[in-house]
């Protein structure tokens, strides 16, 4: 089913990889990303884009009409939850791939400069997320073919009723206040997570024992439902993190402090450093918490000798439920120094969220099904022409 999907999708993947290639390598955008400008360079990468894509599209068009399937399904099935799945992902890369795009071609056209930010991206992506994790959910407890409506509801209708309580009352716990950003995110990476609960035991409910249908199940399985949950890990670690994230801006002396959320930021002092291939200023910020020291962060402002071209590095204070971090910016003639501070909530959790979904998707390919079906079919394969050598010898 949908194979022609299978291969238009990895076409349109690798597609992507090269195109981003192009942008950063190019100078086509400018950007902190944009780490080369070099037009030969990216005319040799748009010519490697153009033959790998073109060829690819165009034997895609040739091939497609031979990979039809033979198989129907109802209008409530697996399969259609499948391609609205589809559909939705295709829908919003495209969303990317225009937003990154059309400032370039809009500029080029009139010459005149137009930025595409945040809430194009937010007012389209934020939706279609919403849809998919919904559909996500749906999809696995679906039956092949055709599902009952009436079985979903049966199926579910538990399922997102503690996802909806969950929803509600886990941040209000955490947060002591009701957060409808935080309550949507919650409640649908709940919702997630419970909805593959209820999949494995349902599984496993006529086995003797849990861990004797545990084991019954495959590994593609397995890693279809590790690769949703780190849709959900991811769903609440972006939900959080754009909501609770903060910053502030500052200009600081040695010795002064200043608070963002419940930390306390304090510079002690800066201090010349030289590099292999740079030179520049290191400032020492001591970080607390409920007067208690945590951490000491340490951002640098460096100037490359090659370029001259200044850049800082930014300290980061990693932890599973928030992060740190602290740019140091320029010095003022008092000896005060700007930076910036930042608090993120959950922002490993985006992260970790695609390490789970990697994961999974590995996991699947080493299912061995995978490589039986490969060998029966070239043992059929051989079958069929030692069977033509036997007609001709005959």
């Amino acid at each position: 089913m949908f194979k022609n999907w299978t291969v238009l999708l990895a076409i349109l993947a690798f597609s992507g990889s090269l195109l981003g290639t192009f942008i950063t390598r190019s100078g086509l955008l400018t950007s902190v990303h944009a780490f080369a400008s070099d037009p030969s360079r990216g005319f040799f990468i748009l010519a490697i884009l153009g033959l790998a894509v073109g060829g690819a599209l165009l034997l895609f068009a040739l091939r497609a009409p031979l990979m039809k399937s033979e198989f129907g399904f109802d209008l409530v099935s697996r399969e259609i939850f499948l391609l609205v799945n589809n559909v939705i992902l295709v829908v919003a890369s495209a969303s990317i791939f225009l937003g990154t795009l059309f400032p370039m071609v809009y500029q080029a056209v009139t010459g005149d400069l137009i930025s595409i930010g945040p809430p194009y991206f937010n007012a389209i992506f934020v939706p279609l997320m919403i849809i998919l994790v919904l559909f996500v959910g749906v999809g696995p407890l679906s039956r092949w073919k055709r599902t009952s409506p009436a079985y979903l509801i049966q199926q579910l209708s538990k399922v997102a009723m503690a996802g909806v309580v969950v929803g509600v009352v886990l941040p209000f716990i955490v947060l002591l206040e009701f957060s409808l950003a935080a309550t949507l995110a919650v409640a649908l990476g709940a919702w997630l997570t419970l909805s593959i609960v209820k999949d494995i035991s349902n599984k496993v409910s006529n086995k003797i024992t849990i861990w004797q249908g545990l084991g019954s199940l495959s590994l593609s399985y397995y890693g279809m439902q590790a690769a949703h949950f780190g849709i959900a890990v991811m769903f609440v670690g972006v939900g959080l993190t754009s909501y609770f994230s903060s910053e502030k801006s500052v200009l600081l002396q040695p010795g002064q402090s200043t608070e963002l959320d419940a930390y306390s930021f304090t510079f002690m002092q800066s201090t010349p450093v030289t590099g292999p291939n740079y030179i520049g200023d290191e400032a020492e910020i001591m970080v607390r918490r409920n007067d208690a020291d945590i951490e000491v962060l340490y951002p640098q402002r460096r100037v490359y000798l090659a370029s001259g071209t200044p850049s800082t590095e930014m300290a980061i204070d990693a932890g599973f439920l928030r992060d740190l971090f602290v740019t140091l910016g320029e010095e003022k003639e008092s000896g005060a120094w700007s930076m910036t501070i930042y608090v993120k909530p959950f922002v490993r959790w985006i992260w970790l969220g695609a390490i789970l979904m990697a994961f999974g998707g590995t996991l699947a390919a080493g299912d061995k099904r995978y490589r039986r079906l490969r060998q029966r079919r070239i043992a059929a394969e051989n079958e069929q022409i030692s069977g033509r050598f036997s007609f001709i010898k005959s």
